[in-house]
């Protein structure tokens, strides 16, 4: 089977290729044999009822400073497309939601991974809320007299904005800390949204846990360390990989979302752990391949790559 794949993401000249995941779907995906194609989501047109890209035909190779090459750019009929993947980054804000709304129109005949309707519908602070026995004690509000109260019950408090992302604005308050105040005005001059308040949970000084789900199934994790006096461990923060396995809790936590997962057509998710506790829920443009593979020897392009086949597969039965 050789499908046409067009890739949805930002400048490939700019991706660090050690640690970009799409980079490795379409590493994957070309040595299937399936052609490819690259466009950023500023090059989509709708006409009509039809979805055009101004994209290029792509071939990569892991060969740093010279990892691919694109050809001339054409518009493309995006509906003529066996699959689109949705990989740009963050943030999670109206020019994202309204490419979830304009790949809709593609979606199913075209296999948009993942689903732009269920992308726009799990934000990734907000989807996990649908799974509070999951959650640490978490706030979601606009009101100041609402932080306070959680603060007051929690003491230990981590204030971040609902729409960031790569721990960006992710602030540790103790209870004696006296900028609590200032900092919600910030936020309130910076972000329309609310604010998500959590009780801080200490463990994040031994690293949180991403864990990778391909369609509903756990299927590698990485342990992401935290710098020294650093209550953030994302990979974009400084966070340091570290080899790991899942634990019962963890399992147990895959087992309660996978269904839903899988159902909404969220076929690469990555997940955030810490403790016991299931923090956040990735659905836009997951990552931790890279460094899963070089931790556990694993494949996890070749996993990813099999269900997006088999999801195309199912569109055409």
């Amino acid at each position: 089977m050789s499908l046409k794949i067009a890739i949805q993401m930002d400048p490939i000249e700019s991706i660090n290729i050690e640690t970009d995941s799409t980079f490795m779907m379409a590493l994957e995906a070309q040595a299937r044999g399936h052609a490819l194609w690259h466009y950023h989501p500023r090059d989509m047109a709708l006409r009509g009822n039809r979805l055009y890209a101004k994209a290029r035909p792509l071939e990569v190779r892991r060969k740093k400073g010279d990892h691919y090459t694109l050809g001339g750019a054409d518009t493309l009929d995006l509906s003529t497309m066996d699959v689109v993947l949705m990989r740009q980054d963050p943030p999670f804000d109206m020019a994202y939601i309204t490419a979830t709304h304009l790949l809709e129109h593609i979606h199913p005949k075209t296999v948009v991974v993942n689903d732009p309707a269920a992308v726009r519908n799990a934000p990734e602070k907000l989807f996990v809320t649908h799974f509070p026995e999951l959650m640490p004690p978490t706030v979601i509000t606009s009101s100041k007299e609402e932080v306070l109260r959680a603060r007051a019950e929690w003491k230990d408090i981590i204030v971040k904005p609902l729409f960031g992302n790569g721990g960006a604005g992710v602030f540790h308050l103790k209870p004696d800390d006296e900028n609590l105040g200032a900092l919600l005005e910030t936020f309130t001059q910076l972000y329309r949204e609310p604010v998500i308040v959590q009780k801080y949970l200490p463990e994040i000084r031994k690293g949180d846990k991403r864990i990778i789900l391909i369609d509903g199934e756990p299927a590698g994790a990485v342990s992401r360390i935290p710098l020294e006096g650093e209550a953030r461990a994302n990979f974009h923060a400084g966070g340091n990989a570290g080899k790991t396995s899942l634990t019962a809790r963890e399992k147990d936590i895959c087992a309660a979302i996978g269904p839903t997962l899988r159902q909404q057509g969220l076929v690469f998710v990555g997940i955030d752990v810490i403790g016991d506790w299931l923090t956040e829920i990735n659905v836009t443009s997951p990552t931790g391949i890279q460094e899963i593979n070089r931790l556990d020897g694993s494949r996890l392009e070749a996993t990813l790559m099999d269900a997006v086949e088999e999801r195309y597969r199912a569109t055409r039965r």
